[in-house]
């Protein structure tokens, strides 16, 4: 998924994993509080409780602290994604991209600092692979979920859902400015507009 990896070494043992976790969370939690640009590794591993030492064995700086948050609300996007393809009837593949609107839509309400990070473009427009920017990467899984769900040959989808992908994170980027918990009447906008759009491109 990525060329990149953020992590200096891989945690081994269970102890250092959950110490990673911590430092995640620590980060999550103070972007949500004062935003990037105010977060040290210092105040990162003050509040995860550790050495400052200990955070510099797993991550070079801040933003491969930041780096692997964002891949693993990647991670998190993909698999709840792919829970409701296998737990849902979707009898179209507007149904799909309204679960991925959905899905999206409730990671930035309810996911700690992914409504100031996104998927890592306040940091870095190649953070989540240094090939692609950040919204091709996610363009890219979306169209190929859709390929394999409803059989539509991938290079159909490529071009549509990129755009798509690109309209809908304008339109939401207005919604969440405009009301924390997004405004409602912008979001069902930026459905219809992603839905509409699809509609003249994609197979009926």
């Amino acid at each position: 998924m990525t060329s990149t990896t953020p992590l200096r070494r891989q945690p081994v043992q269970q102890r250092s994993a959950k110490r990673v976790e911590r430092m995640l969370e620590a980060c999550a939690q103070l972007i949500e509080e004062v935003g990037y640009d105010g977060v040290t590794t210092t105040l990162i591993a003050e509040r995860a409780g550790v050495a400052v030492g200990s955070l510099y064995q797993f991550f070079p700086d801040k933003r491969a602290v930041v780096q692997a948050l964002t891949l693993r609300n990647l991670e998190k996007f993909i698999q709840t994604v792919d829970g409701r393809f296998t737990s849902t009837t979707l009898d179209h593949w507007w149904d799909a991209v309204d679960s991925i609107f959905d899905v999206y839509v409730s990671m930035h309400r309810e996911v700690p600092a992914f409504s100031k990070l996104h998927f890592g473009d306040v940091v870095d427009m190649r953070l989540l692979d240094d090939r692609r920017d950040n919204n091709t990467v996610i363009s890219d899984r979306i169209a190929e979920m859709i390929s394999t769900k409803f059989d539509i040959p991938l290079p159909e989808l490529q071009l549509p859902i990129s755009i798509a992908v690109e309209a809908a994170d304008g339109v939401l980027n207005l919604a969440f400015r405009r009301d924390a918990a997004g405004d409602q009447r912008i979001l069902d906008e930026a459905k219809a507009l992603v839905r509409g759009y699809l509609s003249t491109r994609l197979p009926s």
